[in-house]
């Protein structure tokens, strides 16, 4: 069915961008481990530590924190308090998955619009950060918008999922067995 084999796709998608996320994560702990070694053992010809790896590292979270959110989300990682849905009848529960599912995909568009102005008034406007490195402002905002939209995206999946379900709560990333 079309359904399945575009989730399938886009399912893949954020599998490549989650291990992404895992390849940013180990360059992150590269930087900090090489910062801590220089600033602690004197290496001719190197400097003593890299002042550039706190801020270095913090991109590198936020980065990784993007390209990992849309994957989670399809695993049902995401944050999930479902004790009420647990406690109530299923139907009522497989309707408030529908309530959750559909503020979801509204906050997901809403965010994506407002990341996307932000992004581009930062671009119009020349920003930049300046720390220990001078960059474009925009650099850091452009991502949002798109992983909004990929978070956008993936609440349709769900919600399709959902309409092909069993009248019940998810099972998917349950608090109790």
């Amino acid at each position: 069915m079309a359904f399945d084999r575009l989730s399938g796709a886009f399912g893949r998608l954020l599998a490549a961008l989650a291990l992404l996320g895992c390849a940013i994560l180990f360059a992150m702990m590269m930087v900090i481990v090489a910062d801590v070694l220089l600033r602690n053992v004197a290496i001719p010809g190197l400097p003593r530590g890299l002042p550039w790896s706190n801020e270095v590292s913090e991109a590198m979270l936020y980065l990784l924190t993007l390209c990992v959110a849309p994957w989670l989300l399809r695993q049902g990682q995401h944050i999930r308090v479902d004790i009420v849905l647990r406690a109530i009848p299923p139907r009522v529960a497989w309707g408030l998955e529908w309530l959750g599912d559909m503020l979801g995909l509204a906050c997901c568009t809403v965010m994506a619009w407002f990341a996307g102005q932000a992004a581009w008034a930062s671009y119009k406007a020349g920003a930049v950060n300046i720390k220990t490195l001078v960059t474009p402002e925009w650099w850091w905002l452009s991502p949002l918008p798109l992983v909004f939209v990929l978070l956008a995206i993936e609440m349709l999946f769900r919600m399709g999922r959902l309409a092909r379900s069993e009248r019940a709560p998810r099972a998917d990333a349950v608090s109790a067995a």
